[in-house]
This record gives structure tokens, C-alpha cells and sequence, in this order.
């Protein structure tokens, strides 16, 4: 398989409001078959509505962002349309196309294209409007990976296609994994994110395609800095909470986040090498892979 395509005619249209307060209603879960039909409708409903992303572009424009948007937020390309209801909320995407002046200008990368990801949340997105990103399809098992960098990753190439208008698809965590490819030309996607707080603990992956390999983790959050800085400021509370967290911390990434920011503190090659020899029998694959790298390259 890869990313599921949803066949729904539906004609009828809502507005954004209406979409908005209809998964709010119903719980939206896109595991659950019943569940995912109706987020569907209410997506293809929304995306039928050819002209309530252009009117709320145009209105914001005009009023220079001095009204309140009801939980719309910007930025250079996702616009988050929706507060976060129960456990989902809207956005839209902007993809720009490869002879586009923005990518000419800012590159590929700052709009994930050709970096191979997967995501650590469930999301159904739709094809609004223009012919729509590519992508390659690629499939791997979650939990045969332990995380660090350079890990062999088994994945399964599925084939290659376009989000075109009108298209709607449902992006499994954990399990699709795509390398996007610019649109043929300006090109929107909407989406209904679903937002369960347990998954941001399972770590989202770059990965190496040619090499077959895990290339990084792309899901650090503001937990991850905030340890980073506690950590840097050296009392004592900070020092045991990091300690305590490379111990029995559930999430590896957090494991290895707090491992890492202890490890800063050492200014000696001796000493840093000495903390990741320990971290080599933290019980962790992923800790000690990476311990084992880190102390590769001190050496």
C-alpha cells in the first residue's frame, strides 16, 4: 500500500467554519473507518468551496492582520485555518512549482522537497487547487527501528504520484514515507491534522533512500531546547532532571537529547569520552548507537 486515496463524490460545499465545527462534533479518529468517512466528507466539502482560502488571504491582506482571525495563523507556507478542536484542526500548504520565483530564490529545501520523510501524525490532505506536488512513495516498519543515525531501514519503494486537484488522501504515521517533488505549478493542499499528544513522543525520520539507511530525526521540539538550555545553566535541578531523563526517560529521543546536552558540559576530549562510554550501556539502541558514533568522532 502507501498513503490511502479515498474515493468520495461529493458535490456539496461548507464553509470553513462549518468544516471546523462538523470534526469538532464528531471526534475525528482516521483510524477508525467511520470516523475517517466523515472527516473525508467534511475535507471534500471544504475543498469543493473554490473560494474561502482566497477570501481569507484577501481579507487578512486588507486588513494587514489587525483583526482577530479565529485561530488562522501564517507562515511562509503552511497557514493553520483552525484552532485545535478536540484532536484535529485545519491548514493549508503552499506548494510552489519548480519555475516558480520563490523556489528559484530560496531553494528546494525550505519546502521539504527531495528530503524523503515520513510523519509522526495521522493527516488526511486534500489537492485545493492547481496540478499539485509529486511525490515517491516508499513504505517501512516502524517498530523494526531503533532510531540513530546511519541504522539500516528495509524500504519499500510504492510507486510515484501526484496530489492533483481534487484528490484526497489519508498519510498513515509511522508507515508512508515520501520524497516530494516541486509542482508542475502554484499548487494548495488542505488538510485535517490529527493531533493525538502521545504520538509527538515517537520521533518523525529523514531518511537516506539511496543508501537505505535512517538519515536523522526532523521532530525536536521546544522540550528539546529548553533541556538544552536548563542543562547550559548548570544548577542543580537542571543536572538531575537530565540525569534522571538519560536514565528512565520513556522516549529515546529525549534519552539521547539530555545524554547530549549532559555531554556538553565536559570541555576535555577525555571526559566526553569517558560520559559516551557509559552511554554505550545505557540499554538503549538508540543512545548507545549514537554514543558509539559520537566517541568515533572524538577520536
Amino acid at each position: 500500500m502507501m498513503p490511502r486515496v479515498i474515493d468520495l463524490e461529493d458535490q456539496s460545499s461548507c464553509s470553513l467554519a462549518e468544516c471546523a465545527d462538523a470534526l469538532a462534533a464528531n471526534c475525528f479518529d482516521p483510524m477508525d473507518e467511520e470516523s475517517l468517512h466523515h472527516g473525508a466528507g467534511c475535507l471534500r466539502g471544504l475543498g469543493n468551496n473554490a473560494t474561502f482560502l482566497g477570501d481569507i488571504l484577501v481579507r487578512n491582506l486588507a486588513d494587514r492582520h489587525r483583526e482577530e482571525t479565529d485561530g488562522q495563523c501564517y507562515g511562509p507556507q503552511s497557514l493553520i485555518l483552525s484552532d485545535h478542536r478536540g484532536n484535529c484542526f485545519l491548514r493549508a500548504n503552499i506548494w510552489p512549482g519548480a519555475e516558480d520565483h520563490v523556489l528559484q530564490a530560496s531553494g528546494r529545501s525550505p519546502f521539504l522537497y527531495d528530503m524523503p520523510h515520513d510523519h509522526n501524525f495521522h493527516f488526511l490532505t486534500l489537492g485545493y487547487f492547481g496540478p499539485g506536488y509529486w511525490s515517491d512513495y516508499y513504505e517501512y516498519e516502524y517498530a523494526e527501528v531503533a532510531g540513530y543515525r546511519g541504522e539500516p531501514v528495509r524500504l519499500k519503494p510504492m510507486g510515484r504520484q501526484r496530489l492533483e486537484e481534487g484528490k484526497l488522501m489519508l498519510y498513515r504515521a509511522y508507515r508512508d514515507v515520501h520524497r516530494q517533488l516541486p509542482a508542475d505549478a502554484l499548487s494548495v493542499s488542505i488538510n485535517i491534522m490529527h493531533a493525538n499528544p502521545a504520538l509527538g513522543w515517537l520521533d518523525q525520520y529523514r531518511f537516506d533512500i539511496e543508501g537505505g539507511k535512517l538519515g536523522a530525526i526532523i521532530s525536536h521540539g521546544s522540550t528539546d531546547a529548553f533541556l538544552r538550555v536548563a542543562v547550559a545553566m548548570a544548577d542543580d535541578e537542571s543536572l538531575n532532571l537530565a540525569e534522571s531523563f538519560v536514565a528512565s526517560h520513556p522516549s529515546d529521543q529525549m534519552r539521547l537529547t539530555a545524554s547530549d546536552a549532559l555531554a556538553s558540559r565536559f570541555t576535555d576530549v577525555a571526559g566526553r569520552d569517558a560520559f559516551w562510554a557509559k552511554m554505550e550501556q545505557s540499554g538503549s539502541r538508540m543512545v548507545a548507537a549514537e554514543a558509539t558514533a559520537q566517541r568515533a568522532a572524538l577520536a
